[in-house]
């Protein structure tokens, strides 16, 4: 039994070292070719360190060639929207669907729900020709406007966090004399801390990634978001990728900072509890 036990134990660890070889094997990568320079990176193997390291692409970035300020500032602030809104919106309708009785409850919920089956590019073209007739083509709002009031996932995530909150809890404070918001922001959100929290890392990871729709919706410099102004950096007859690179490692570092602020909380929020 023993033996068995070690060779199992050892297979495990075989196969958590393999699958986190694969995992940061791509971020290693990433940073490694863009300490290259275009000559290191030609004349090298891919696999190759780089000798001697140098920051020349992250200076170059910064400088009046790419000026990757810009998307930077743009990203941050559409996220940074969409965030508060999706939080703000999600937590009502979610809040709502799970502890309000109104006639046709489940089923609005259920129906709401199944729009996740929706792709996005079905809905891409009809958002694109309301943006355009609204005359917000091109502008901050046309950014976040489609995402900022809530979203189905995180409404789902919430309600189901929300209902198993014990209602004895709930009822109490109903009897003490609290109101529907006081129970929300003072008794539901701070026992809800860690799907919070697990929602926050979820919307930031998506919306600092998303790529489609800001290819869409905006052309030239002025609102390009962090993916798209990477994606530029491309051209028809240069890769430049030890500039991409670079700014893949940039876009990179925020969100592993936010994960490992949170790590913990967002572990503690796909524990079992005993709520239910």
């Amino acid at each position: 039994m023993r033996g068995r036990g070690g060779v199992a134990t050892w297979a495990t660890y075989v196969v958590l070292v393999v699958g986190a070889v694969l995992v940061l094997a791509p971020f290693v990568l990433s940073l490694s070719t863009a300490l290259k320079t275009p000559r290191q990176f030609a004349a090298q193997s891919v696999l190759a360190p780089p000798a001697p390291p140098v920051a020349d692409n992250f200076v170059a970035l910064f400088g009046e060639q790419y000026d990757f300020t810009t998307p930077i500032a743009v990203t941050v602030q559409v996220v940074a929207v969409i965030l508060v809104g999706q939080l703000l919106f999600s937590i009502f309708a979610a809040y709502a669907f799970a502890r309000l009785r109104f006639r046709g409850r489940d089923t609005l919920f259920w129906v709401y729900l199944a729009t996740l089956m929706v792709p996005q590019a079905v809905t891409i073209i009809p958002l694109y020709l309301m943006m355009t007739e609204a005359g917000l083509r091109n502008t901050f709002w046309a950014l976040v406007l489609p995402q900022v009031f809530g979203s189905p996932y995180a409404i789902f995530l919430l309600r189901e966090y929300f209902r198993g909150i014990p209602s004895d809890l709930l009822d109490a404070a109903k009897l003490d004399g609290a109101g529907t918001l006081r129970i929300l922001f003072s008794i539901v959100l701070p026992m809800s801390r860690p799907i919070v929290a697990t929602l926050v890392v979820i919307t930031v990871v998506t919306h600092w990634n998303n790529f489609l729709w800001p290819l869409v919706i905006t052309s030239g410099p002025t609102w390009q978001v962090l993916t798209v102004a990477t994606s530029a950096l491309q051209t028809q007859y240069n890769g430049n990728w030890t500039i991409v690179m670079a700014a893949t490692t940039i876009a990179i570092v925020p969100l592993l900072v936010l994960f490992l602020a949170v790590q913990r909380t967002v572990v503690r929020s796909i524990t079992i509890t005993g709520f239910r």
